[in-house]
């Protein structure tokens, strides 16, 4: 803005131009009343700090250079150097998000000095894409650099390239990996599931997804499952059936044909979709955990508007049953304000599949006394005990 002033002006306003021009920059604006300032298109600032938790303070801070945007993160231990903590930051240089293009990226490897309370910059590997995820993978790192996912192992003066695969469709935002399998949520065609194959060193992609979802964060819920959110605000439980095999070895031609020959533009072997829901919101972050002590494990999101939720799992029957002939009588009993058909909002990109919408469920306490009366006997039982029902699993796994 500063050289646009200087541009503008006449030659005999130069000095005046640069006099105005200098003020302006030196000029410190107060965050609190001015808010902070707007980089142009194209333009981006990061900075990576320490944060000490329980007094909210910043410890350290490193200042990226100009146009550097930070976008994975990742601590991690190297086989090669014990126990020794490293903190890797893919970085991407001169990005533009729409249409996707930047000027290639790099891998910061930082390690920790005086006690963890400070940065010290290792070496820096430049890369040909943006490095948007990265995981720890048996003493070394998986990175999805743009649409490759590559295993890297710490070298003396750069990252070493150890292993790659080039059959992810778009661009890799979250990878998950667990033993030697590994998960690669895509930005547009839902998840991968690779096995690595230490002998061979290979990753080979063994089943996908039938749908496809512009997945925004993941998490693994066992060997076989993991949960997902994509960008339209779906969230999405997906299983890879019994009868799938990962053992590239049970390759009955021999000559790995079985793991070549994709169907439908894909792998041969398809995930199932075991719940499914329409939440309405860009899901961010996502976290299996224990929210109250000695409590039951939840899927706990939150969102870009701020919310937090949580998923829970039904451990009986007979809770399942009660919850979902409640949930019906409360889509007819007390439809939305604005007259939207409650089923076909939690169906909107997706049908809703194995979910119960707790947040319906929980406007029984609203109703007037007549409806609650009238749910309660269709349910055999009375308002109160309705009420209670609808406590006790909000306590056995959240507040």
């Amino acid at each position: 803005m500063a050289q646009e002033m200087i541009e503008a002006a006449g030659e005999d306003e130069q000095e005046l131009a640069n006099e105005m021009a200098a003020a302006f920059l030196n000029e410190n604006l107060p965050e609190t009343t001015f808010s902070a300032p707007k980089a142009g298109p194209g333009m981006w600032a990061s900075v990576i700090r320490i944060i000490d938790p329980i007094e909210g303070k910043t410890i350290d801070k490193v200042s990226l250079e100009q146009n550097d945007a930070a976008f994975s993160i990742c601590l991690t231990k190297f086989a090669n150097h014990g126990d020794e903590l490293f903190l890797l930051v893919g970085i991407a240089k001169d990005f533009q998000l729409n249409p996707r293009q930047s000027n290639g990226g790099s891998i910061h490897v930082y390690k920790f000095v005086e006690e963890g309370r400070q940065l010290e910059l290792v070496h820096a590997t430049p890369v040909d894409e943006v490095p948007g995820a990265i995981c720890p993978f048996q003493g070394r790192v998986l990175v999805g650099v743009g649409r490759v996912l590559r295993i890297y192992d710490l070298g003396k003066k750069k990252m070493l390239r150890k292993c790659e695969n080039k059959y992810i469709p778009n661009f890799i935002v979250t990878i998950h990996a667990m033993g030697n399998r590994v998960i690669v949520g895509d930005t547009q065609d839902s998840f991968q599931f690779l096995r690595y194959k230490r002998q061979e060193n290979q990753l080979i992609v063994f089943a996908d997804d039938t749908n496809p979802r512009w997945v925004t964060t993941a998490t693994l819920l066992d060997y076989d499952t993991i949960a997902g959110a994509d960008k339209f605000g779906n969230m999405v439980m997906i299983r890879l059936p019994p009868a799938i095999s990962d053992e590239v070895d049970e390759d009955p031609t021999g000559v790995k044909a079985l793991w070549d020959r994709g169907w439908l533009g894909g792998s041969s072997q398809k995930a199932e979709t075991i719940a499914s829901f329409h939440i309405g919101e860009v899901v961010l972050s996502l976290q299996k955990a224990t929210l109250i002590p000695g409590g039951s494990e939840s899927l706990v999101y939150t969102t870009l508007s701020g919310t937090v939720g949580v998923l829970v799992p039904f451990t009986s029957h007979e809770d399942h049953d009660f919850f979902q002939h409640l949930e019906m009588h409360m889509r007819s009993e007390n439809p939305p304000l604005c007259g939207r058909d409650h089923l076909s909002f939690r169906s909107y990109y997706f049908p809703v599949k194995n979910v119960i919408d707790g947040d319906l469920c929980e406007q029984f306490n609203s109703l007037e006394p007549s409806k609650q009366k009238s749910i309660a006997e269709d349910l055999d039982r009375n308002p109160s005990e309705v009420s209670k029902k609808l406590e006790d699993i909000r306590t056995r796994y959240a507040f």
